[in-house]
């Protein structure tokens, strides 16, 4: 007896064999029972993503990806959150590394307390040269400047380098002043030497600070690696997979170089170049220059101070300093050049503008790499204070704003003083850039600020610091979304730095650099600490709570 099959029974056959193919197919990790941001146009949430030479195979529901692949590594994530690994956008391992190894002198709230710290840290490291970072006299009772007497009595051999928190000032001892060679005469385009009773204080502002750069002594190097690694391990606790490096020297590319090939450094970097001689030979000779994780395609150029030092530049005097306006710390001819250079070798210009004026002054700089490339994705750092009507130059000449939310809520205590009501409608206006532009880059600026990224969603949704000032928050109509800040670390932050076709979203085909995180990601009236659970980037695992 011929037996006869239906076409429907012969169909269910077919898509039994279909799956018997599909089923089983070898992968190296599947993560699944997730809530799986991929962060991508359609913001698609998904259960499961099977992942093979670190990169993402498939990302779909929990029955699909587990009926279509087998693997000997699985995570069970317990329905928490999982997002393509955050980027820091604007931060700086290298000073923040210097700090960890310098007197620590955040939170200082006096020079008593600077002296105190000094001498604790002397007493253990009987350094040569004690280098210090972190004060910040907007905390102290009386607000103002210090200056070096004390310094001076109590080390007069020894030179002392304290920076400022925002790295625009620092204060140095008589010792130190002397071996740079500057005096009340010296003049140095760009810098604020500080001047009272016709001698130096000790205080130097923005291109004053250089000479005393110069001669800074590096740490032991085994101990400056040790600091690198101890950041690189914070940032991942945080979910950070990614930074742009906001200026490095030519030294420092053979320094991560060496890093990378130790098998020490894992983190996705993106290098910004200063404009340095040397620097600007080796990207003529190198062009976008990749190895491994380490891609350099920029050039970070300095526009001016910082507000809080009063070295932004600003197109109307300070309002607690009248007659002064800041510095503009590089020259419109010397940015000129750098911008020439960046048109011919195809790097982004990624310049450091504070004030109103400097915006300005880069925004209608920016305006000739537009007319030949649309997409050049030049960028301004911070974007600080911008005057009303300038703001829609940046989606007129398709400049991208890089931001740090933080900043916003760590300034409320001075801001409004150093430029008053009125321009502050311009100031950290962060929803205003993104409606002009369509994205934002988001960072944090550590070791300015804190590198923990959910402090800086807390700022830019709820617009209020850690201890949930102000209760309406800062100038909240400039707020964001949570997804809209995210973005900011994850999709954005790869299109800002070329890196959109690898990462920034969990889409097949991309690297699987992820994070799963150990509580939902939200953004609560009130600040709630998050950390990551797994850490993951190419597919390998590069910190977890375990």
């Amino acid at each position: 007896m011929r037996t006869i099959f239906t076409f429907p029974f012969c169909f269910f056959l077919l898509l039994l064999l279909l799956n018997s193919c599909y089923k089983g197919k070898s992968v190296d990790l599947i993560v699944h029972n997730a809530k799986i941001h991929t962060m991508d146009d359609a913001n698609g949430v998904f259960d499961a993503m099977a992942i093979k030479d670190g990169k993402i195979v498939e990302v779909g529901p929990e029955r699909q990806i587990l009926n279509r692949y087998s693997s000997e590594e699985e995570i069970d994530a317990g329905g928490k959150d999982v997002y393509p690994g955050f980027t820091d956008a604007h931060g700086h391992i290298l000073s923040y590394a210097q700090q960890i190894l310098s007197v620590d002198l955040v939170g200082c709230k006096s020079m008593d307390e600077i002296i105190v710290r000094i001498e604790k840290y002397q007493t253990k490291n009987k350094r040569k040269f004690i280098l210090g970072r972190g004060w910040d006299q907007s905390l102290w009772s009386s607000k103002d400047f210090p200056t070096n007497e004390k310094l001076n009595e109590l080390y007069p051999n020894i030179p002392i380098c304290l920076i400022r928190i925002d790295g625009h000032v620092l204060l140095a001892n008589d010792a130190l002043l002397k071996l740079a060679e500057i005096n009340p005469s010296t003049k140095i385009d760009g810098g604020i030497i500080y001047i009272k009773d016709g001698k130096c204080t000790g205080l130097l502002g923005d291109n004053a600070m250089n000479p005393i750069y110069e001669l800074i002594p590096p740490f032991p190097k085994k101990e400056f690696i040790g600091a690198i690694k101890d950041i690189q391990t914070e940032l991942f606790q945080y979910g950070i997979t990614g930074v742009h490096e906001a200026g490095i020297q030519f030294g420092d590319i053979a320094l991560f170089k060496e890093l990378i090939d130790n098998h020490s450094f894992d983190l996705n970097l993106y290098a910004m170049l200063m404009p340095s001689e040397k620097n600007i030979a080796f990207a003529k000779k190198n062009g976008v220059y990749t190895y491994k994780n380490l891609l350099i395609r920029s050039f970070k150029v300095m526009g001016d101070g910082a507000l809080g030092s009063r070295g932004a530049l600003l197109k109307q005097a300070y309002s607690d300093q009248h007659n002064h306006y800041g510095v503009l710390t590089t020259s419109v001819d010397d940015m000129k050049r750098i911008a020439s250079i960046c048109e011919k070798i195809g790097y982004q210009m990624n310049t450091h503008a504070i004030g109103d004026s400097t915006n300005k002054i880069l925004l209608d700089l920016y305006q000739r790499v537009y007319e030949t490339n649309k997409d050049h994705r030049w960028r301004i750092e911070h974007a600080q204070v911008v005057e009303p009507k300038d703001f829609d130059l940046f989606s007129k000449y398709g400049v991208f704003p890089s931001v740090q939310p933080t900043h916003a809520v760590s300034d409320q205590r001075w801001a409004v003083e150093r430029i008053g009501t009125k321009r502050m409608k311009g100031a950290y206006a962060y929803r205003t850039l993104l409606k002009q532009y369509g994205m934002l880059a988001i960072g944090t600026d550590f070791p300015v600020e804190l590198t923990d990224p959910f402090l800086t969603i807390h700022a830019a949704v709820n617009r209020k610091n850690y201890d949930n000032f102000p209760a309406s928050g800062y100038y909240s109509n400039e707020s964001i979304t949570l997804e809209e800040c995210i973005k900011g670390m994850t999709t954005w932050a790869s299109f800002a730095s070329f890196q959109e076709n690898e990462i920034g979203t969990l889409q097949k085909g991309k690297d699987a650099t992820f994070v799963i995180f150990e509580n939902p990601v939200v953004a609560l009236a009130e600040f709630q600490p998050n950390f990551s659970t797994y850490t993951y980037i190419k597919g390998k695992k590069v910190y977890s709570t375990e």
